[in-house]
C-alpha cells in the first residue's frame, strides 16, 4: 500500500479504521525528511498490511501542533489508537524495519494496562 496523506479531515478516521498506522511528520524544505522519504516508502511496500501515512507539517500546522511536533522528521507509530512510539529523526532502513517488528510484537493489552497505571499514578501525585 502506498503512503497516504493525512490531514485534519481524515486523521481521526484513518486512526479509527486501522489498527496499525505509521505516521511521518515532514516538510518539503527539510533535508533529513527528503532522505527518509524513500526509506519510509520502501517500508510501506514491504509491509502492505500496515498503513503508512505522511503529515506535511507546513500544510497541516494545526495537526502537527496538536502532537507537539517540534522537530522533523518525526516518526509516530499508532496501534489500536494508542501512540506506542514517537521520536524525531530519520531512521535508516534497518532501524525502521526493527521498529516495525517490535511494534508488531507489542501486547496491546499490556500497553494499555501500563498507560492506565501511569495515568493513575500521575493523578495521585
Amino acid at each position: 500500500m502506498a503512503t497516504i496523506e493525512l490531514t485534519k479531515d481524515n486523521f481521526n478516521e484513518t486512526l479509527t479504521d486501522n489498527e496499525f498506522v505509521l505516521i511521518d511528520f515532514w516538510a518539503s524544505w527539510c533535508g533529513p525528511c527528503r532522505q527518509f522519504a524513500p526509506v519510509f516508502e520502501k517500508a510501506s511496500e514491504e509491509n502492505p498490511d500496515l498503513v503508512f501515512a505522511k503529515v506535511d507539517t507546513e500544510a497541516q500546522q494545526e495537526l502537527a501542533a496538536s502532537f507537539d511536533i517540534r522537530s522533523i522528521p518525526t516518526l509516530m507509530v499508532v496501534r489500536d489508537k494508542t501512540v506506542v512510539y514517537a521520536q524525531p529523526g530519520a531512521l535508516p532502513k534497518e532501524s525502521l524495519d526493527d521498529l516495525i517488528g517490535q511494534a508488531r510484537e507489542l501486547d496491546m493489552d499490556e500497553v494499555r494496562k501500563e498507560i492506565e497505571k501511569q495515568q493513575s499514578g500521575d493523578a495521585q501525585s
